[in-house]
């Protein structure tokens, strides 16, 4: 008997249109024998809505626009969502085993949405509601993981309030850190929002794109070392099969290296020792519990010799042709379609 997995995509994320990009990856690759696969786009003013077009206006962002394949959802319910007939003009329930959340940022992938599908009792793929919170949150993962011994890289943190001085705070940061510093929002994914200051007219540049992006924002002192990223699967039991590596040719690996210009490249396995690339897979792992993850999540690291240095955590990770996650777990020896399955299997388990 077939599984009814909800995939949901889009969003009112700075990354929705990566957000559908990832989506028609994982809908391309769900086994049509194994599921009945029902697309829930969420426009950038947060209306949902069914989905029964072609997989293509999802990739490139049209599907919205096609309002004969688009059907209204107002809600949640109980293993389900409510879906309006056109032909019938009524509400109905569409009953759902999983939903695949494929929403990456602020309003899908920072616990909002996992807290709403855990109060309607419908499983889903990835993290549950606190760990994306904490995960999402780059202050509060850092300070849980300094606690459990893992390194981070040296951070100030600010909060956009009448009493925040920003002459004061980056007098604060340039005698501890120096430069170049690396200025964050505290809550953004796809490095929407970083800047690299090499000087005080770029340092307070910085601060008012992170402002504009979340109220909390960290400052990093820059971590010399090759960018390694480690994919992490499993509930209870995660493990890292493998690392790659990001050579991003670029001052930093931001969102248009990642998405726009593509001057980025990727090695699998990463240019390190396997001795070093073990203590990274291990390293990930001790992340993911620290972090009371589930599912799925893509750790990332600065390594420089036997150095390594925790960056951040990815709970939904990318699901495009170029994202490091699938490709790493694909060349670890898994299909597409292969671990899609297992995703769906461990949320089904962590729900029960």
């Amino acid at each position: 008997m077939k599984q009814t997995v909800l995939v949901m995509f889009g969003g009112r994320s700075t990354e929705h249109e990566v957000s559908c990009v990832s989506a028609s990856f994982v809908i391309s690759n769900l086994d049509p024998y194994k599921y009945d696969v029902i697309p829930l786009g969420i426009d950038k003013s947060g209306r949902w809505f069914i989905y029964r077009g072609a997989l293509d206006r999802i990739k490139d962002d049209s599907w919205n626009e096609d309002a004969q394949n688009i059907y209204p959802v107002s809600g949640a319910a109980h293993r389900g969502v409510t879906v309006f007939d056109k032909e019938k003009n009524t509400w109905s329930l569409q009953p759902v085993d999983v939903v695949f959340p494929v929403l990456h940022g602020k309003n899908g992938e920072d616990g909002t949405m996992q807290g709403l599908l855990e109060l309607f009792d419908i499983p889903f793929v990835g993290c549950g509601q606190y760990s994306s919170a904490v995960c999402m949150d780059k202050v509060a993962a850092k300070t849980l993981c300094e606690a459990e011994g893992i390194k981070t890289a040296p951070f100030a943190v600010a909060r956009n309030t009448p009493e925040f001085n920003i002459s004061a705070f980056m007098d604060e940061c340039e005698k501890r850190f120096g430069y170049p510093v690396f200025v964050k929002p505290a809550n953004a994914g796809s490095s929407v929002g970083i800047t690299k200051a090499k000087n005080r007219a770029e340092f307070e540049k910085g601060v008012g794109i992170a402002f504009e992006n979340d109220r909390k924002l960290l400052v990093e002192a820059a971590i010399i070392g090759k960018e390694i990223e480690a994919a992490v699967i499993g509930n209870d039991t995660p493990v890292s099969p493998c690392c790659g590596e990001i050579a991003p040719n670029a001052d930093f690996y931001d969102y248009d290296t990642k998405y726009v210009t593509d001057t980025s490249r990727a090695y699998i396995p990463a240019r390190i020792s396997p001795e070093v690339a073990e203590r990274v897979c291990r390293t990930a792992e001790k992340v993911y519990k620290t972090l009371d993850c589930a599912g799925l999540a893509r750790v990332d690291f600065f390594v420089d010799g036997e150095n390594i240095v925790f960056n951040e955590i990815n709970t939904m990770p990318g699901f495009t042709s170029i994202s490091m996650y699938p490709k790493m777990m694909i060349y670890s020896g898994k299909t597409a379609s292969g671990l899609l399955d297992e995703l769906i299997k461990l949320a089904l388990e962590a729900r029960r």
